[in-house]
């Protein structure tokens, strides 16, 4: 048998791994196979060059060595997308030092995918086989033969280029846009593979990228308004946008202006102003999901539903930077910028419309608290960014209150030491990013499970489902907490408690979900409906909301629901409230409307039942959201507010 060369090994490997990681990622192999073995061909080409640099013997050990170290790669990326849903970035790698304090949590996710890393090590124990029978080439090539390979790594890039340029090259994220103008790694990935994403990555982290929107193809949609907008009538302030656009000279801010002065405001309602100058506690709850709501088990987070405002069609998308991301939405009502830390980023920016910085400026106390590591994610410097007075967490105090040498620690105990804190102050804020949700949910590796484990033994779920309720009865626990304190200094009706959550419980397959779901669930778009709790001792009776909503709309619901004085256009997302176009908005971007579904990966739209969908709907929306996307990057990246009211 005539011996394989490490150049045609190489190829297959790669190609291997990228239909592999394909369909483990997306049920589906690549949209374009050539496109990736084109991509594929020059880096095989460099690591079979890497490979014959030395004699037999150091070749066969760097073969071996490079092998190990692209399947763990893939590995990884298989082990992260269980978790996020999102492609590494070289920006998460350098920051992600803290990861290594969930290691047991990888370990889950190891376990969970077995089967797709072993298809993803088959490569390694074809390459033994073949060394062990001696079937494989591992002597040094000649300069002629590098010649040869060097040629055809040029022609095999070109080749990859000009299928860029002239395969799927219509619509905003055509081959030709990912690859040039626009960063969105899980699209790139499903074009042109793992690698190429990888490799795109590492040049945009290493020299910058900007996107290029002169290069994209926009149907700018004006409606012309009969009547002027005013604040009478819509959740507006007064902004000479043509003024602003007129004195300008930075591109880009005079971009955000021209998006703002065209964008469609929220109306004011009948619900704007029902809860001015009452005291606002809100929480963001890991991994908090519909699913944690029962009238058996959390009696307290029922009642909240039960009571307040029912949003039945509410959805939490999970972002690449998870908990990070989540809160950054929840909080800003701006979409993360792709491929950083959104919530590192914007530390030292201006942020008018944040809870503290709103209700700090109306005369309420505001105190921030977490149960986890004070300074992850840089969570003690995005805080100060969002204007909190005080900030308590594990490392700059909470550890003195409570014991917090355990994981998760519990939201009981870090309610029950601060509650004190505020509540008998006179009109305050107080915000919580709580931990006890967190994965994994076993037995033997989450004090919470073990917490409450004797509340769900006997339930007729798996192990993990059980484990996940256990955790979120200590959630429970913290509200009931807060009910109490709020009845006994009389404050029940002058308080307000909004309850989100992060992103849908990841730590729990599909199937597990299911178990604890009133309905079937598909892992595209019903995973992540959650519930959203808006609730007052005040409310007389509760208040079913159909309207579609997500994340994103939180904070201008809540702001149009306390009267503040705020201008909608500013905001990606829209009060909930208000008789505004619905839009849910993934990462992946996918969407969701009220005539619909989109799956941004299969490019397929599933129509509501009996929606009359115009033509070009599907990019008229996907315009919308690429806007989105661009203007919340640039509001980050240009601290657009800062500038915007320096001048008005």
């Amino acid at each position: 048998m005539k011996k394989v060369n490490l150049l045609l090994f190489y190829t297959i490997f790669i190609i291997y791994e990228e239909l592999v990681l394909s369909l483990l990622l997306f049920s589906a192999l690549p949209k374009n196979i050539l496109l990736i073995a084109l991509f594929s061909i020059p880096i095989a080409i460099i690591l079979s060059f890497i490979s014959n640099i030395f004699k037999e013997k150091g070749n066969k050990i760097i073969t071996y060595i490079i092998t190990l170290i692209f399947i763990f790669l893939y590995g990884a990326q298989v082990v992260y997308y269980t978790m996020y849903e999102s492609m590494l970035s070289f920006y998460s790698i350098v920051n992600g030092g803290q990861v290594a304090e969930f290691i047991n949590v990888i370990i889950d996710m190891i376990v969970r995918n077995w089967y797709g890393i072993v298809a993803l090590f088959t490569p390694l124990i074809i390459l033994i086989i073949m060394h062990a029978k001696r079937h494989i080439e591992f002597t040094r090539m000649g300069w002629k033969g590098n010649l040869i390979k060097l040629a055809l790594l040029i022609l095999a890039q070109l080749a990859a280029i000009l299928c860029v340029r002239n395969i799927n090259t219509e619509g905003i994220y055509s081959n030709y846009n990912l690859y040039y103008n626009i960063h969105v790694p899980k699209l790139t990935t499903r074009s042109m593979g793992f690698l190429t994403d990888l490799r795109l990555d590492f040049q945009r982290f290493v020299f910058g990228f900007e996107e290029q929107e002169d290069e994209i193809e926009f149907k700018r949609e004006v409606e012309e308004v009969e009547e002027e907008k005013n604040s009478e009538q819509y959740n507006i302030i007064e902004i000479d946008f043509d003024r602003l656009i007129d004195e300008e000279n930075d591109e880009q801010i005079k971009q955000i202006h021209e998006y703002m002065r065209i964008s469609e405001p929220s109306n004011k309602n009948k619900y704007t102003g029902m809860f001015k100058d009452k005291n606002l506690i809100v929480i963001v709850g890991e991994s908090f999901s519909s699913l944690a709501i029962r009238k058996d088990l959390t009696p307290n987070l029922n009642r909240l539903y039960e009571e307040g405002f029912q949003f039945e069609n509410f959805y939490t998308p999970i972002f690449p930077v998870s908990t990070a991301d989540g809160e950054y939405i929840t909080d800003t009502s701006l979409l993360p910028k792709e491929g950083v830390w959104s919530f590192k980023e914007i530390i030292g920016n201006y942020m008018p419309y944040s809870y503290a910085n709103v209700f700090e400026g109306q005369g309420y106390s505001s105190n921030s608290y977490h149960n986890h590591t004070a300074t992850y994610y840089k969570r003690d410097k995005y805080l100060e960014t969002m204007g909190y007075n005080s900030y308590l967490a594990v490392g700059n105090g909470l550890e003195d209150r409570m014991v917090t040498d355990v994981f998760p620690n519990s939201d009981y105990k870090m309610v029950d030491v601060t509650i004190g804190d505020y509540i008998n102050n006179d009109k305050f804020l107080a915000y919580y990013m709580t931990v006890s949700g967190h994965l994994s949910y076993d037995y033997k590796e989450n004090e919470m499970v073990r917490e409450n484990w004797d509340k769900v033994k006997s339930l007729p779920y798996s192990d993990r489902a059980k484990g996940y309720l256990a955790t979120n009865i200590e959630l429970d626990k913290a509200v009931g907490r807060i009910l109490e304190a709020l009845e006994q200094t009389g404050k029940l009706e002058d308080t307000v408690i909004v309850i989100s959550g992060d992103h849908y419980p990841y730590g729990l397959t599909i199937e597990e979900i299911n178990e604890l779901s009133k309905y079937k669930r598909d892992s595209v778009f019903e995973k992540f409906r959650m519930p959203l709790l808006i609730w007052s001792g005040s409310m007389k009776e509760p208040i079913k909301v159909s309207k579609l909503g997500s994340s994103l709309d939180i904070l201008p619901t809540v702001l149009n629901l306390f009267g503040v004085e705020f201008d909608s256009r500013l905001l990606m997302g829209r009060d909930l409230l208000s008789d505004s176009e619905p839009l849910v908005i993934l990462a992946d971007r996918s969407f969701i409307t009220n005539k619909g579904k989109y799956n941004a990966m299969t490019g397929r739209f599933t129509r509501s039942d009996k929606a009359q969908i115009e033509e070009g709907y599907v990019d008229k929306i996907n315009n919308e959201i690429y806007k989105k996307f661009q203007i919340s990057r640039l509001i980050l990246e240009k601290d657009y507010y800062k500038v915007l009211f320096n001048n008005i």
